[in-house]
């Protein structure tokens, strides 16, 4: 069953196959069908680590770490892989269907070259996410991270205006930032200890060896990971990213492209750097994170147009992982643990929502001609199941049960008080009303009585298939509502394969 760590990889560039050669319906079908083999993959990693017990190994090319480099699924990253496999199924699935800013626009200009592109763009994503969750070489991720870049930037500017490649030239400045920042930590690692094998090193720097060297190749890789992955106060290339992107890309870079770098930043600080640096660490990447919360949340309430809401709210949002790592470090066991299940449950449910509320916005812009929130009084009579989908995936970012964010933030809330973090706690209330105003803000506009032009949904020519694309969206929102059902304590599945080791998985 190991084989399927290398399939994840693989399985999706075989898709391009016929993307490449074939017309562009027929390519456009063929890639949503590897898609979806891309999500049984990740189910069946799924459910094998579930049943085991214990991580998946591969070593490539039979040289064992750390001579070799070698690939490990444990329960973090098979619960990883498997959100980020169905956001970009139901994501080219939206592109698929309608008309579109993903393909009506082009069709209509008699070009076939931009859907085909966005597909190949979503199959690369999908191979690059799923090295980034498997990869246990950190010279490996810094691969998959520029992977994952180059077939994100140009999701910002697949339509070619002017706006949209300025934006993705901010982006791409802001990641290559990133990369530099994170090779040089990589390059003092190496120097170090001569090894770049997660689990070894772990057990290196667990000796205390590496003294301030160490902390600083630690300090160097978080800063290049926050950088890519929008955490404040490097957030500034994310809003103008999402303000002109079509919907279907804004959904994936949301929801799933920062995920991986705030699946490494996990990775360095609970899995590889030693537990009294983490604890030193641990409150600087908190500060971080309720500065975003409080900021971005407030930057969010004063936009006017929809699309910039939601992307400060992303930036908003992801604080709330910053604010685990201090409650997971913590020597009191269940409450740590607690901690670091709400912050993977926020991770999964945030992604979920997101994607909802972004492939929403584009439906909802799509109907009234633009997203300018003074001009969408009565859009929720125009575009109810859009409206809805945006409404649910609010919830989740309110924290209101019965929705992934409510757990998530409940278990972080819980974790703080019973560690006597108050103002820990005081951020996630402060959050939660933060965007409980800006998405009832939305709302309440949204279900006023419509306007003339509301009225006679002259934005909307084809309603049949914007509804099935509303459903979409619809899905992903109950998607998040259905990660409210956990159980509020600590998952079994997450520790699964923690902390990393290569025992019993070497050939």
């Amino acid at each position: 069953m190991s084989a399927l760590l290398v399939l994840a990889i693989t399985a999706p560039l075989l898709g391009l196959v016929p993307l490449l050669l074939l017309g562009p319906r027929t390519g456009e079908r063929a890639a949503l069908g590897m898609l979806a083999v891309n999500v049984a993959i990740t189910a069946g990693i799924a459910e094998r680590v579930a049943q085991g017990g214990r991580a998946l190994g591969y070593v490539v090319g039979g040289f064992a770490p750390p001579l070799g480099v070698g690939l490990r699924a444990d329960g973090f990253s098979a619960a990883m892989m498997l959100m980020a496999a169905l956001v970009l199924l139901f994501t080219g699935l939206f592109a698929m269907t309608g008309p579109g800013d993903m393909t009506r626009k082009v069709k209509a200009r008699g070009s076939a070259g931009m859907p085909a592109t966005f597909f190949i763009l979503l199959l690369s994503l999908a191979c690059a996410l799923n090295l980034a969750f498997l990869a246990q070489d950190l010279f490996t991720l810094y691969v998959a991270l520029e992977l994952l870049t180059f077939a994100a930037v140009p999701l910002v500017c697949l339509e070619g205006k002017a706006g949209q490649l300025s934006a993705a030239l901010t982006y791409l400045l802001f990641a290559l930032f990133g990369s530099v920042l994170y090779l040089l930590g990589v390059v003092l690692i190496y120097g170090l200890y001569g090894t770049l094998d997660i689990a070894h090193l772990a057990g290196l720097m667990a000796q205390g060896t590496g003294g301030a060297t160490a902390g600083a190749a630690l300090a160097l890789m978080s800063a290049g990971l926050m950088a890519k992955a929008a955490l404040f106060p490097l957030h500034l290339w994310l809003p103008p990213a999402h303000s002109g992107a079509p919907p279907a890309a804004s959904a994936v870079l949301s929801a799933v492209v920062i995920k991986a770098p705030l699946f490494l930043l996990v990775r360095l600080w609970s899995d590889l750097a030693p537990l009294p640096l983490t604890q030193v660490a641990g409150p600087v990447f908190a500060l971080c994170g309720a500065a975003a919360i409080v900021f971005c949340g407030v930057v969010a309430l004063a936009q006017e147009r929809l699309k910039l809401l939601i992307a400060y709210s992303t930036a908003a949002q992801i604080g709330y992982l910053c604010l685990m790592f201090p409650l997971a470090a913590s020597d009191d066991g269940p409450w740590s643990a607690l901690a670091w299940t709400g912050g993977t449950l926020h991770l999964v449910s945030h992604a979920l929502s997101k994607a909802a509320m972004f492939l929403a916005a584009g439906l909802i812009a799509e109907t009234m001609g633009h997203d300018r929130l003074s001009g969408l009084g009565g859009v929720g009579r125009v575009a109810p199941v859009s409206v809805a989908a945006f409404g649910l995936g609010g919830l989740s970012l309110m924290g209101l049960p019965p929705s992934g964010g409510f757990v998530a933030k409940v278990m972080l809330l819980t974790s703080a008080l019973q560690q006597g973090a108050w103002w820990i706690a005081t951020v996630v209330l402060v959050g939660g009303l933060l965007a409980g105003g800006y998405v009832l803000r939305v709302v309440v506009i949204a279900l006023q009585h419509p306007d003339s032009d509301a009225a006679s949904g002259r934005g909307l020519p084809d309603a049949r298939e914007c509804r099935w694309r509303a459903l979409i969206a619809l899905a992903l929102a109950f998607g998040a509502m259905l990660v409210g059902f956990m159980p509020l304590a600590p998952l079994p599945f997450l520790d699964i394969g923690r902390p990393v080791t290569w025992e019993g998985l070497l050939p």
